[in-house]
């Protein structure tokens, strides 16, 4: 994959009509910033506590933490397993296709990511993979629910129960996405999220660990917080943590995110269906990743993967790009395709269906700000190039 290549090519435009999205803040969240201000305090605050309450009233977990970005929500969880057993290089299984966040939070933990390759047809895990690369030091499996559609995870949670496996879901392309009408995140022992501007909640920065574990979420707070005891203020440290809080004025703009999430998630969808259709005809070139039985594709951005395994989407994404619309590549292996994993001594062919999609795979914006005007111009586009 000629990552360099494309990520030059994306450099060098200035503007674009199809972006992944933008922040917006409107009376809501300037009411709740305006708070923060005049209580001259900004760190962690009420506003965070009321984001949390209000993000697990929303989509119905039990414990909610909040934290400085999806990444450390990660780092946070991936060290609670440290608390509880783990040791140094003790491994977590992954998926070789993701966002590069997945492996460095187990990393940044102390931990080894254990990849495993995904499927073409969800671009998820896969788990008849799963058992084979397990070892005595695999503490836990964490999943990634690519794109915002829902992993397999009856089959998953087989495999944890089996093996006293814990169970991370990073949700950051997620938010309220849904298998058989249970949201993800709420499977597992964690749940990730992430609130940067191009995902469906949006608070500029900002993450969120969901639990049904009372435990783990005290156990959360603490790290979060240097490793005090409880999560308080006080110079009490029990553990390795780090400073990972949420601050209010992120709160602020997630809280109005979250007022208008079903407006937001109905307006994404929307747009994610029309293009399923306006593309249906080209089905025989491209991949699209539409529901599943059960499943409620969270409308996080348009996924597309070119049916030729031997063509590279190297053209595509030039075109698209030239066309305006932003473009990024569907994350490649991270283990080959990206030289920060190469330490680990995987080589090519290790993983190869999350190699062919790093090849043949690109993803663009579907956001609530473009319009249905929008919506035709990307169709039409992706069209003109198989014209």
């Amino acid at each position: 994959m000629k990552e360099t290549t494309i990520a030059a090519g994306a450099a060098s435009k200035r503007s674009y009509r199809i972006t992944f999205g933008h922040i917006e803040v409107g009376e809501s969240g300037r009411r709740w910033l305006n708070q923060a201000l005049e209580r001259n305090w900004v760190s962690e605050g009420p506003n965070v506590k009321c984001f949390e309450e209000e993000f697990a009233r929303k989509f119905g977990y039990s414990h909610t933490v909040a934290t400085s970005s999806g990444t450390d929500a990660g780092i946070v969880a991936m060290s609670a397993l440290m608390d509880r057993g783990a040791q140094r290089g003790d491994e977590v299984i992954t998926p070789a296709l993701a966002f590069v966040a997945t492996g460095n939070c187990i990393l940044a933990a102390g931990l080894t990511p254990k990849f495993v390759d995904v499927e073409l047809e969800t671009l998820n895990i896969n788990p008849d993979l799963i058992e084979a690369a397990l070892t005595p030091r695999t503490r836990a499996i964490q999943v990634v629910h690519t794109m915002g559609k829902p992993c397999r995870m009856e089959p998953i949670l087989r495999i944890a129960q089996k093996h006293r496996l814990a169970v991370i879901e990073d949700c950051c392309e997620a938010h309220g996405a849904a298998l058989n009408g249970k949201v993800v995140g709420s499977f597992g022992d964690m749940g990730l999220f992430s609130f940067y501007a191009a995902h469906m909640i949006c608070s500029g920065e900002g993450g969120m660990i969901s639990t049904g574990d009372p435990e783990l979420a005290l156990l959360c707070r603490s790290i979060r917080s240097h490793g005090r005891r409880g999560g308080q203020l006080y110079f009490h440290f029990d553990r390795v943590g780090y400073n990972s809080k949420m601050n209010d004025l992120e709160a602020a703009i997630g809280l109005e995110g979250l007022e208008n999430f079903d407006r937001t998630f109905s307006i994404r969808r929307r747009y994610l269906m029309k293009l399923w259709e306006l593309l249906k005809p080209l089905e025989d070139r491209l991949m699209l990743y539409r529901d599943g039985p059960g499943e409620v594709t969270c409308p996080h951005a348009v996924p597309v993967v070119l049916r030729d395994p031997k063509e590279s989407v190297e053209d595509l994404y030039q075109h698209l790009e030239d066309r305006g619309i932003q473009c990024k590549t569907l994350f490649g292996s991270l283990p080959v395709q990206h030289r920060v994993f190469h330490f680990l001594g995987y080589k090519p062919g290790s993983f190869p269906v999350a190699e062919r999609i790093g090849t043949t795979g690109l993803h663009f914006g579907v956001h609530q700000y473009l319009t249905e005007e929008d919506i035709d111009y990307a169709a039409e586009s992706i069209r003109s190039y198989f014209r």
